[in-house]
């Protein structure tokens, strides 16, 4: 049996299911409207199981935060779902009153309902341990009218949060379709076939950072190819002056004081850290390449040059396991997304195992013209991805865990 369970290990026939999903996805306060997301899609198909199935199934999700322009209400979250799902979503404007308590009880086989934004709730987005979760107003009040938790929500899943932990103690706990897949593909690059190659870049390079510290003191990584602000950050480490355009961007950024760490880092783990051999910089809107012994350069780097585009890809064809973290330039331009989608283009072509990462790096897979089809998993996390390759406590999934040998 698998550390945590699956939609595998349970019968959900006439069964109220409490299911979890993170549907939050860009919003747009002028037109008041929510965006369409690979998030609503990926979600949808964990609902359509449990309906076809004969589940009654309660979803319970968040969009944003109180206090912030994107904190609203879920309707269009609901007609997003039953797009994609081709199931009809029922809505109501409620979490825990009447109305919700109301449509709970009153739900068929198969029919599916989404309650309001869970963070309405003041106890929700607190974080707590998970027997203090267990007492809160949500937990209390909706685990009484169900048989079922499932927890779909990979992405929200480093979040001591209620409805992330707290209906673990409670009911059976199960991992929903996204949860089981996130989890798996993160597992497949912590214990990596090799050699196994990590792809660092885009535009947080704290992040990256987490990622390798743990990786290289554990001893899981074979090589990192980095690129975007994280190659930036090491040319400069390396005693490689990349001009003021360039550093003031980091500066902005909050991460020029990464430098004297990734020193260490080279120093100690030279051989398998790669750094670029050219870049490309932006010159009255065009794209030119210049070696690193040509630096520094006037204009802002974009991109990482032909010439570390070749020795990237040629490390790439003999990997085993390869995770991408990050673009590898300012791919939103069409002149600067060259090493990106060579990147990407390679790694399409590997008959490993390929993990996209969330966020930028799934939006730029789309942009360039690929498919989710073309790797083995892309993921649909971003802060959760992060924290679950540096090694990080994961409660949402130390609950599901914890839940399986209870």
């Amino acid at each position: 049996m698998s550390e945590f369970l699956t939609l595998d290990d349970v019968d959900v026939k006439k069964k109220v299911i409490l299911l979890r999903i993170d549907i939050n996805v860009p919003y747009d306060p002028q037109t008041d409207s929510i965006s369409d997301s690979e998030r609503l899609r990926a979600h949808a198909e964990t609902v359509r199981e449990l309906s076809d199935k004969s589940g009654r199934i309660v979803i319970l999700a968040h969009q944003g935060r109180k206090g912030e322009q994107n904190f609203i209400h879920l309707k269009q979250h609901a007609d997003f779902l039953s797009k994609h799902s081709n199931k009809e979503i029922k809505y109501v404007e409620d979490v825990i009153g009447k109305a919700a308590v109301g449509g709970i009880k009153s739900l068929r086989e198969g029919e599916v309902l989404l309650l309001d934004n869970v963070r309405l709730l003041d106890d929700e987005a607190v974080e707590k341990r998970i027997e203090e979760h267990a007492n809160s107003k949500l937990v209390a009040t909706l685990s009484p009218l169900a048989d079922v938790f499932v927890n779909d929500a990979f992405s929200v899943a480093h979040r001591a949060h209620a409805s992330i932990i707290g209906f673990t103690v409670k009911l059976p706990s199960f991992a929903g379709r996204v949860m089981e897949q996130e989890i798996k593909s993160c597992e497949k690059a912590l214990n990596p076939e090799r050699p196994n190659v990590f792809i660092l870049g885009g535009a947080k390079p704290k992040d990256c950072v987490k990622i390798l510290d743990h990786m290289l003191s554990k001893g899981i990584l074979t090589e990192v190819l980095t690129c975007g602000l994280l190659g930036h950050l090491f040319l400069l480490a390396n005693g490689i002056d990349i001009g003021q355009a360039s550093i003031e961007v980091l500066k902005k950024k909050g991460v020029f004081d990464l430098v004297e760490k990734l020193r260490n880092l080279q120093t100690e783990y030279k051989e398998r850290i790669k750094i670029p051999l050219d870049i490309a910089e932006e010159v009255n809107d065009t794209r030119v390449e210049r070696k690193t012994n040509e630096l520094p350069c006037e204009g802002p780097i974009m991109d990482i040059g032909n010439d570390t585009i070749e020795k990237y890809k040629e490390i790439l064809k003999s990997a085993k396991t390869i995770v991408v973290k990050g673009p590898a330039g300012v791919y939103e331009k069409k002149e600067f997304g060259l090493g990106t989608c060579n990147l990407l283009d390679e790694i399409r072509k590997s008959k490993g195992f390929t993990l996209i990462g969330g966020g930028d790096t799934s939006v730029a897979v789309a942009k360039l013209g690929f498919k989710s089809d073309d790797f083995s998993y892309v993921s649909i996390a971003g802060g959760a991805l992060i924290t679950y390759l540096s090694g990080r406590d994961m409660p949402g999934v130390r609950a599901l865990k914890e839940a399986a040998k209870r």
